[in-house]
Protein backbone atom coordinates (compact mmCIF):
# COMPACT_ATOMS: atom_id res chain seq x y z
CA UNK A 1 0.00 0.00 0.00
CA UNK A 2 1.34 3.61 -0.63
CA UNK A 3 1.27 5.85 1.83
CA UNK A 4 0.94 9.99 1.21
CA UNK A 5 2.88 12.38 3.15
CA UNK A 6 -0.14 15.51 4.08
CA UNK A 7 2.55 17.29 4.37
CA UNK A 8 3.75 16.81 0.47
CA UNK A 9 0.17 17.73 -0.37
CA UNK A 10 -0.33 21.22 -2.50
CA UNK A 11 -0.78 23.65 -0.11
CA UNK A 12 -3.89 26.57 -0.61
CA UNK A 13 -3.97 29.93 1.31
CA UNK A 14 -6.99 31.59 1.52
CA UNK A 15 -7.28 35.23 2.40
CA UNK A 16 -10.79 36.48 3.74
CA UNK A 17 -11.27 39.69 4.43
CA UNK A 18 -14.73 40.58 6.06
CA UNK A 19 -15.35 41.62 9.62
CA UNK A 20 -18.43 39.23 10.34
CA UNK A 21 -17.39 35.81 10.39
CA UNK A 22 -20.83 34.41 9.60
CA UNK A 23 -21.06 36.58 6.59
CA UNK A 24 -21.04 35.39 2.81
CA UNK A 25 -18.12 35.92 2.14
CA UNK A 26 -16.96 33.79 5.11
CA UNK A 27 -19.18 31.07 4.03
CA UNK A 28 -17.54 31.50 0.48
CA UNK A 29 -14.14 31.00 2.43
CA UNK A 30 -14.85 27.60 4.27
CA UNK A 31 -16.70 26.12 1.26
CA UNK A 32 -13.72 26.51 -0.57
CA UNK A 33 -11.49 25.21 1.94
CA UNK A 34 -13.54 21.91 2.50
CA UNK A 35 -13.61 21.51 -1.21
CA UNK A 36 -9.63 21.09 -1.60
CA UNK A 37 -9.28 19.26 1.42
CA UNK A 38 -11.71 16.62 0.08
CA UNK A 39 -9.54 16.38 -2.51
CA UNK A 40 -6.29 15.77 0.05
CA UNK A 41 -5.05 19.26 -0.38
CA UNK A 42 -4.27 21.33 2.69
CA UNK A 43 -5.12 25.18 3.04
CA UNK A 44 -4.35 27.30 5.41
CA UNK A 45 -6.78 30.00 6.10
CA UNK A 46 -6.17 33.60 7.05
CA UNK A 47 -8.67 35.80 8.73
CA UNK A 48 -7.53 39.24 8.52
CA UNK A 49 -10.29 40.55 10.86
CA UNK A 50 -9.93 37.73 13.13
CA UNK A 51 -6.35 38.32 13.37
CA UNK A 52 -6.35 41.37 13.72
CA UNK A 53 -3.60 42.24 10.85
CA UNK A 54 -2.38 45.84 11.01
CA UNK A 55 -2.91 47.34 7.57
CA UNK A 56 -1.10 50.86 8.04
CA UNK A 57 2.01 50.39 6.26
CA UNK A 58 5.07 52.05 8.20
CA UNK A 59 7.69 54.16 7.12
CA UNK A 60 10.28 51.75 7.53
CA UNK A 61 8.23 49.09 5.38
CA UNK A 62 9.02 50.88 2.45
CA UNK A 63 12.39 49.62 0.50
CA UNK A 64 15.56 51.64 0.82
CA UNK A 65 18.01 51.72 3.30
CA UNK A 66 16.10 51.79 6.25
CA UNK A 67 13.76 49.16 5.19
CA UNK A 68 12.35 46.89 8.18
CA UNK A 69 10.53 43.04 7.49
CA UNK A 70 7.73 43.53 11.04
CA UNK A 71 6.97 39.95 12.57
CA UNK A 72 3.91 39.53 11.35
CA UNK A 73 4.57 40.33 7.96
CA UNK A 74 7.28 37.87 7.71
CA UNK A 75 4.73 35.38 9.39
CA UNK A 76 2.13 36.19 6.11
CA UNK A 77 5.48 35.18 3.85
CA UNK A 78 6.54 31.95 5.31
CA UNK A 79 2.86 30.98 4.88
CA UNK A 80 2.74 31.60 1.40
CA UNK A 81 6.06 30.68 0.61
CA UNK A 82 5.06 27.16 0.38
CA UNK A 83 1.33 27.31 -1.17
CA UNK A 84 0.88 26.85 -5.14
CA UNK A 85 -2.68 28.58 -4.77
CA UNK A 86 -3.37 31.98 -2.63
CA UNK A 87 -7.49 33.00 -3.07
CA UNK A 88 -8.71 36.53 -1.78
CA UNK A 89 -12.41 36.49 -0.38
CA UNK A 90 -13.49 39.55 -0.03
CA UNK A 91 -16.49 42.27 -0.69
CA UNK A 92 -16.78 45.43 -2.84
CA UNK A 93 -17.55 47.86 -0.48
CA UNK A 94 -18.35 51.71 -2.45
CA UNK A 95 -16.41 50.11 -5.45
CA UNK A 96 -13.32 49.02 -3.61
CA UNK A 97 -12.11 46.60 -1.80
CA UNK A 98 -11.80 46.49 2.09
CA UNK A 99 -9.06 49.03 3.23
CA UNK A 100 -7.55 45.47 5.21
CA UNK A 101 -7.71 43.71 1.93
CA UNK A 102 -5.54 47.11 0.77
CA UNK A 103 -2.88 47.03 3.26
CA UNK A 104 -2.11 43.31 2.89
CA UNK A 105 -1.49 44.04 -0.52
CA UNK A 106 1.42 46.94 0.16
CA UNK A 107 2.73 45.56 3.66
CA UNK A 108 3.01 41.32 2.99
CA UNK A 109 2.53 40.92 -1.34
CA UNK A 110 4.96 44.34 -1.74
CA UNK A 111 7.02 43.75 0.99
CA UNK A 112 10.77 44.90 -0.60
CA UNK A 113 9.13 45.37 -4.07
CA UNK A 114 11.13 48.17 -5.67
CA UNK A 115 8.88 50.02 -8.72
CA UNK A 116 11.59 49.45 -11.38
CA UNK A 117 11.55 45.73 -10.29
CA UNK A 118 7.67 45.72 -10.98
CA UNK A 119 7.31 47.61 -13.98
CA UNK A 120 10.22 45.33 -15.28
CA UNK A 121 8.63 41.85 -13.91
CA UNK A 122 11.50 41.30 -12.19
CA UNK A 123 10.31 41.98 -8.62
CA UNK A 124 10.71 39.01 -6.57
CA UNK A 125 7.39 37.64 -4.71
CA UNK A 126 6.04 34.48 -2.86
CA UNK A 127 3.47 34.69 -5.26
CA UNK A 128 5.95 33.70 -8.23
CA UNK A 129 4.08 31.30 -10.27
CA UNK A 130 1.44 30.74 -8.15
CA UNK A 131 -1.99 30.75 -9.30
CA UNK A 132 -4.63 33.26 -7.70
CA UNK A 133 -8.29 33.25 -7.23
CA UNK A 134 -10.46 35.84 -6.42
CA UNK A 135 -14.09 35.59 -4.64
CA UNK A 136 -15.53 39.21 -4.22
CA UNK A 137 -19.47 40.16 -3.48
CA UNK A 138 -21.84 43.15 -3.86
CA UNK A 139 -25.19 44.47 -2.68
CA UNK A 140 -25.80 45.48 -6.28
CA UNK A 141 -26.15 43.99 -9.31
CA UNK A 142 -23.30 43.46 -11.96
CA UNK A 143 -25.03 45.02 -14.39
CA UNK A 144 -25.14 48.08 -12.66
CA UNK A 145 -21.22 47.81 -11.30
CA UNK A 146 -20.12 47.83 -14.80
CA UNK A 147 -22.01 50.47 -15.94
CA UNK A 148 -19.87 52.25 -13.08
CA UNK A 149 -16.96 51.32 -14.60
CA UNK A 150 -16.35 48.99 -11.24
CA UNK A 151 -16.02 45.41 -12.85
CA UNK A 152 -13.62 46.15 -15.51
CA UNK A 153 -11.59 48.72 -12.63
CA UNK A 154 -11.43 46.01 -9.83
CA UNK A 155 -9.97 43.61 -12.38
CA UNK A 156 -7.63 45.50 -13.79
CA UNK A 157 -5.81 47.17 -10.48
CA UNK A 158 -6.71 44.59 -8.80
CA UNK A 159 -6.22 41.12 -10.67
CA UNK A 160 -4.19 41.94 -13.64
CA UNK A 161 -1.98 44.87 -11.49
CA UNK A 162 -1.02 41.73 -9.24
CA UNK A 163 -0.66 39.17 -11.67
CA UNK A 164 1.99 40.61 -13.38
CA UNK A 165 3.44 42.42 -10.76
CA UNK A 166 3.99 39.97 -8.90
CA UNK A 167 4.48 37.00 -11.52
CA UNK A 168 1.35 34.68 -11.04
CA UNK A 169 0.94 32.46 -13.40
CA UNK A 170 -3.12 32.67 -13.78
CA UNK A 171 -5.30 35.23 -11.90
CA UNK A 172 -9.24 34.21 -12.07
CA UNK A 173 -12.19 35.84 -10.22
CA UNK A 174 -15.60 34.88 -9.26
CA UNK A 175 -18.25 37.63 -8.64
CA UNK A 176 -21.08 37.15 -6.63
CA UNK A 177 -24.07 39.64 -7.00
CA UNK A 178 -27.25 41.26 -4.65
CA UNK A 179 -25.87 39.67 -1.67
CA UNK A 180 -28.07 40.75 0.74
CA UNK A 181 -29.79 39.70 4.05
CA UNK A 182 -32.23 37.97 3.87
CA UNK A 183 -30.77 36.07 0.72
CA UNK A 184 -33.13 32.71 -0.30
CA UNK A 185 -31.10 29.85 1.32
CA UNK A 186 -31.62 27.81 -2.50
CA UNK A 187 -29.37 30.81 -3.97
CA UNK A 188 -27.05 31.08 -1.26
CA UNK A 189 -26.22 27.19 -1.88
CA UNK A 190 -25.83 27.72 -5.69
CA UNK A 191 -23.40 29.96 -4.94
CA UNK A 192 -21.76 28.16 -2.73
CA UNK A 193 -21.67 24.98 -5.35
CA UNK A 194 -19.79 27.51 -7.77
CA UNK A 195 -17.16 27.99 -5.26
CA UNK A 196 -16.57 24.03 -5.21
CA UNK A 197 -16.83 23.84 -8.78
CA UNK A 198 -13.60 27.14 -9.22
CA UNK A 199 -11.89 24.90 -6.26
CA UNK A 200 -12.21 21.78 -8.45
CA UNK A 201 -11.07 23.65 -11.50
CA UNK A 202 -7.99 25.07 -9.70
CA UNK A 203 -6.91 21.94 -8.54
CA UNK A 204 -7.01 20.33 -11.98
CA UNK A 205 -4.67 23.30 -13.52
CA UNK A 206 -2.59 22.49 -10.71
CA UNK A 207 -2.24 18.71 -11.34
CA UNK A 208 -1.45 19.88 -15.21
CA UNK A 209 1.41 22.59 -14.58
CA UNK A 210 4.72 21.57 -14.57
CA UNK A 211 6.45 19.67 -11.22
CA UNK A 212 7.37 22.17 -9.05
CA UNK A 213 5.46 25.22 -10.58
CA UNK A 214 4.18 27.62 -7.60
CA UNK A 215 6.85 26.31 -5.37
CA UNK A 216 9.36 28.43 -3.87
Amino acid sequence: MTHTDPDAAPLHVVILCHPDDSSFNASVAHAYCDAVRAKGHRVILRDLYAMGFHPVLKGEERPGPAFRLFPDVADELAILQGAVAFVLVYPIWFGTPPAMLKGYVERVLGSGAIARDVQAGAAKSVLTGKVMVSFTSSAMREVWLSLQGQVEGLRSCFDHYIKHAFGLRTARHVHFEQIAPGMDARFVRLCLNDVRLEADKVIRELAEAPAGVGMD
